[in-house]
């Protein structure tokens, strides 16, 4: 089976795997969603959840190590939560006079900004995992079966297949350009103008791309409109969860609540 590299799922005979998608889509927003209530600094709480999601890696088959290193991929934009370690106030750590002003580096800030930080990585965990773990029209199945709006389901639906159509279409002008790119005469010399000439070719290789798919988007469409599409993507009714199912589910529940009932009992 072809599987393209942008596809996150990675087939494996794990039990994470053969989890109904409706319960994996479920418990992963719910684990989100606790680790987002759980509150700052309750570092033992955060521990129990990193536990979780190492099982879940572990159980799944995919490579803790694999996981560690794209949910990494998701830090540098914790970075946008680095004022809150002067803007918080509590215990001055540090001072940092600039100019007419005087920035105070305090405790609580710096556990604020920890505790984000943590709180990101642990989510994107659990969405690699998930992500990894069952197929995307699976996904879309799930949204829908816990009554995300149609309209939004389809327009992910779309956006994520055709996503592969874009890339494709990139990457064939590359090849185009590569093919019509001349080899330096001395190995290790590149071959173009300055800067801003790369800058132009760039530019007016992106315009090139956007006219093309804005051009394909309109054939497809006209495509599937001769073929009956109204707006809504239609698919099989879905089978019921079975009992072994719910029973995850619903013990899944239970421990993000006493773990979010817990750091708001002792750290909150």
């Amino acid at each position: 089976m072809h599987v393209h590299f942008l596809d996150p799922y990675q087939p494996r005979p794990s039990l994470v795997h053969q989890l109904d998608p409706r319960v994996k889509f479920v418990l992963t927003l719910a684990f989100i969603l606790a680790t987002a209530l759980t509150p700052p600094g309750a570092w033992p709480i955060y521990i129990l959840l990193f536990s979780l999601v190492l099982s879940l890696e572990v159980l799944s088959e995919l490579g803790v190590g694999a996981v560690l290193r794209r949910s990494s991929l998701a830090l540098p934009f914790v970075l946008a939560a680095l004022p809150v370690i002067i803007t918080v106030k509590g215990l001055p750590l540090l001072s940092l006079p600039i100019g007419p002003w005087t920035l105070t580096v305090t405790l609580e800030g710096v556990e604020r900004f920890a505790s984000v930080a943590a709180k990101s990585w642990l989510s994107a965990q659990m969405a690699i995992v998930l992500a990894a773990s069952t197929p995307f029209p699976d996904l879309l199945l799930a949204m829908r079966a816990i009554k995300i709006p149609r309209l939004l389901v389809a327009i992910i639906g779309l956006m994520w297949r055709y996503l592969f159509v874009l890339v494709d279409e990139a990457l064939r002008l590359m090849r185009a350009r590569q093919a019509r790119s001349g080899h330096p005469a001395t190995p290790g010399t590149r071959v173009g103008g300055s800067i801003a000439w790369r800058a132009r070719i760039t530019g007016g290789m992106a315009g090139n791309l956007f006219v093309r798919s804005f051009d394909r988007a309109d054939r497809i469409y006209a495509a599937m409109a001769s073929r009956g599409y109204d707006g809504e993507v239609r698919a099989f009714a879905i089978p019921p969860i079975a009992l072994a199912q719910w029973s995850v589910l619903v013990a899944g529940m239970i421990v993000l609540t006493l773990l979010v009932v817990g750091g708001y009992l002792f750290w909150g």
